[in-house]
């Protein structure tokens, strides 16, 4: 009594067949992907403080913000290339200013600050954060490493575990995952920074994990039915491991909904880009890895 389930996404004896849907799921991927491809180069990421070089200063101001006497006022200390973003509640003011070599940072900072009190009395700074310009290139750099290592190192695992046709499917499937959450980014406007990174790097990881079960039982099947021809043997696999691929992904979405609704500026793109990938990332274990598989091991069984 106590082994059974107190939940199930979908009944025990389920069978769907999800490889009838292959080519449907292929073809929208890959335009999906290519749709992405195409927003990364216009109009382009929205880069963060960290790639992008600059200060970014969060204020909150007495009552609701007002938006152009505050930039007025920044004009009138000389700081006229100030953009200005509503965050959180009405009083909340995010301002990003460009890198600047002629004025120390702190000085920078003094100034906003100052001119902030003159356009709203009792506002205060809450952060302030710098990054040179030298420093944002190494940053993304070292971003852009850290994502091209992790599909390497991805590869090398499921070749070592498992067989080369399905490691170059798993990545590839990484790959279209990964274009499309770029594509979710350019699409929503959220800033492209270190944390986004780890967001991205997250969800390769748990994509990996999700297809990892696919496969493992993918590989077990194989063994137990010698004869059955292998779009079947797939199909077997998937079901086998919907609810337990519907219960991990469900349970991972709770978790990061409520950052998503209530982490403010600083966790929200982070939360709704996890959202996004895990949506991403279980579909594509299903309708993406899976056809992938049997199109580079078709040879094996009729």
């Amino acid at each position: 009594m106590f082994g059974r389930p107190l939940l199930r996404f979908v009944r025990k004896d389920t069978h769907i067949n999800f490889m009838r849907g292959r080519f449907v799921g292929l073809i929208t991927s890959a335009v999906l992907s290519l749709a992405s491809i195409g927003l990364f180069f216009y109009p382009g990421l929205t880069l963060g403080l960290d790639f992008r070089g600059g200060i970014v200063v969060e204020a909150k101001t007495s009552g609701p913000a007002d938006f152009a006497k505050i930039r007025s006022t920044l004009a009138a200390h000389h700081i006229d290339h100030a953009s200005l973003q509503a965050f959180g509640a009405p009083d909340d003011v995010l301002i990003r200013l460009e890198a600047s070599d002629k004025q120390a940072t702190n000085d920078v900072v003094d100034t906003v600050r100052h001119a902030i009190a003159e356009a709203q009395p009792g506002s205060t700074v809450l952060r302030a954060d710098a990054v040179g310009a030298s420093v944002s290139s190494e940053l993304f750099r070292n971003g852009m490493l850290a994502l091209g290592l992790s599909l390497a190192m991805i590869l090398a695992y499921i070749w070592f575990r498992f067989e080369k046709e399905f490691a170059i499917s798993a990545v590839i499937t990484l790959i279209l995952d990964l274009t499309k959450t770029v594509g979710f980014l350019v699409i929503t406007g959220f800033e492209f920074d270190l944390v986004m990174v780890a967001a991205i790097l997250t969800i390769l990881g748990y994509s990996t994990n999700d297809k990892v079960v696919v496969y493992d039982r993918v590989r077990e099947n194989l063994r137990k039915y010698r004869t059955m021809p292998l779009r079947e043997l797939i199909d077997l696999s998937i079901n086998e491991t919907l609810n337990r691929t519907l219960g991990t992904s469900s349970t991972v979405f709770l978790a990061a909904l409520p950052l998503a609704l209530f982490g403010g500026a600083t966790l929200s793109g982070f939360a709704w880009t996890m959202l996004f990938g895990i949506v991403v990332g279980t579909s594509s274990s299903i309708f993406i890895a899976a056809p992938l598989l049997l199109l580079l091991k078709r040879n094996e069984r009729t």
